[in-house]
Order: C-alpha cells, then sequence, then structure tokens
C-alpha cells in the first residue's frame, strides 16, 4: 500500500465515523498530532495501537498492517510546499530559522534539537481580533559530540 493510498483511505475512514483527530487521540491515549502523522505515513504504529484504531475506523487487514511498517519519513512532495498553511511553516524556518538556531546555540550550546524525542502541541487561542494558532515544539536538545 503506497503512503498516498494509506493517507486516502485512513482519511475516508475517519470521515465515514465523523471523527475528528482529537476523538481518536481520546480514543486511543496518543496525541492528535502523532495520529495525523500515522494517517500520513510519518509514524508507525505498534500492532496494539494499529488494532484499536482498525477497530474505531473498521479498517481491513491491508490498513492495518500497513500503520505498522517504517516509514521513511520527510519524504512528502514537493520538497518547497505548495499548500499555503504548510508553505508558512517553511517560510518561518526561511525567516526565524538562522535566529532561532542562533538563540537555541547560545541557550544550550552546538547542538540540535531532536525531532525523534520530540512532542508538538496545537492550540487554539480565542482573541477579538481573530483567533489564533498556538504551536509548542519540545525537543530534547543533543549536543553535538568532540572526538
Amino acid at each position: 500500500m503506497t503512503v498516498m493510498s494509506l493517507t486516502a483511505t485512513l482519511m475516508a475512514a475517519k470521515k465515514a465515523k465523523g471523527m475528528s483527530f482529537a476523538d481518536l487521540e481520546a480514543a486511543i491515549g496518543l496525541d492528535e498530532v502523532w495520529v495525523a502523522s500515522l494517517f500520513y505515513g510519518q509514524a508507525t504504529a505498534s500492532k496494539e495501537e494499529a488494532e484499536k484504531l482498525a477497530g474505531l475506523l473498521s479498517l481491513d487487514a491491508e490498513t492495518t498492517a500497513a500503520l505498522q511498517e517504517y516509514p521513511t519519513k520527510g519524504s512528502l512532495e514537493p520538497v518547497i510546499p505548495t499548500d499555503p498553511l504548510i508553505y508558512r511553516f517553511y517560510e518561518i524556518m526561511q525567516v526565524y530559522g538562522m535566529p532561532l538556531k542562533d538563540v537555541i546555540q547560545e541557550h544550550f550550546g552546538d547542538g540540535i534539537m531532536s525531532a525523534i524525542d520530540f512532542t508538538i502541541d496545537v492550540d487554539k487561542v480565542e482573541d477579538p481580533k481573530g483567533d489564533r494558532v498556538k504551536i509548542v515544539m519540545c525537543g530534547k536538545f543533543l549536543p553535538y559530540k568532540k572526538w
């Protein structure tokens, strides 16, 4: 099963059941962003997680098995995103990437923020001038090793 067909199958099943990613988070105990990443073939479910999701969404055996395969992460196309919302994240990194790198390194030293030992949360902040999106990323700092 290709990633595109997996995503289409999962999205159709979620829609048919009238569920949101927040509903799935509550039902299976995994964060809604992580569940969404699973839908896009960017995460791997354990057998138990895949079976729980299969039960909720009435998934077939092929789809349930595909949820347990190891993905090729970051392989979404195209390289420069064209979806306006996703492009904004690309734009944010183009504008603020180097400043963030410098500030992180001033606080922690030479290294990187892990995207493996990592969480991301999305919240809605109500504002009379227009609701705001609040995204909090929390990744373990990994210093570069000297040898």
